[in-house]
């Protein structure tokens, strides 16, 4: 019931795959909004909420990815190439859920600014200070997402086409 089977996805995959989604339902127009304004003492906590939730996403990215291998998640259903799309987009997806909070974080790094979550854990500079740095990985921070949002989309609506095509698939990430 916890782990996935051959055919179905266990409790704890289903776990992660909502709470990730719940996560990453608040921080898209959280960072699309943030990206529009100046930082000042009014909004600062924007700021550091929208890097909370982007370092929540990569730990719990960090640890699907380790119940994976634990518990490795059944193949798509169907053949062709639905299914060779299905297991690109979803590699694309964890990629980009990779290295979205990791840009982020490198380029906050870079500004001189500590990466504080949760208001109290200061997370170690990883990237030097630098104006280059901050430039490109906040440059690929805000591309990555908009490239995130559009394959969002198109993994909602594949799985809402397929569900309402009758194979399984949404249900199966609901239910088991």
């Amino acid at each position: 019931m916890l782990k996935n089977t051959a055919t179905s996805f266990g409790l704890v995959t289903r776990a992660f795959h909502w709470a990730i989604a719940g996560l990453i339902l608040v921080q898209l127009p959280l960072g699309l909004r943030l990206g529009s304004i100046e930082p000042g003492l009014a909004n600062l906590w924007l700021f550091a909420l929208h890097k909370t939730l982007g370092i929540s996403v990569f730990a719990l990215m960090c640890a699907r990815l380790l119940w994976h291998l634990v518990s490795p998640p059944p193949a798509p259903l169907g053949g062709g190439w639905q299914a060779a799309a299905a297991r690109a987009v979803h590699w694309t997806i964890y990629a980009l859920m990779f290295s979205i909070p990791l840009s982020g974080w490198i380029g906050s790094s870079a500004t001189g600014i500590d990466t504080v979550v949760f208001g109290r854990l200061t997370l170690p500079a990883i990237a030097p200070l630098s104006e280059a740095w901050e430039t490109a990985a906040f440059t690929f921070h805000g591309i990555a997402a908009k490239a995130f949002l559009a394959l969002l989309a198109l993994h909602i609506g594949a799985a809402l086409k397929r569900e309402m095509d009758g194979d399984g698939t949404l249900t199966r990430m609901i239910r088991g």
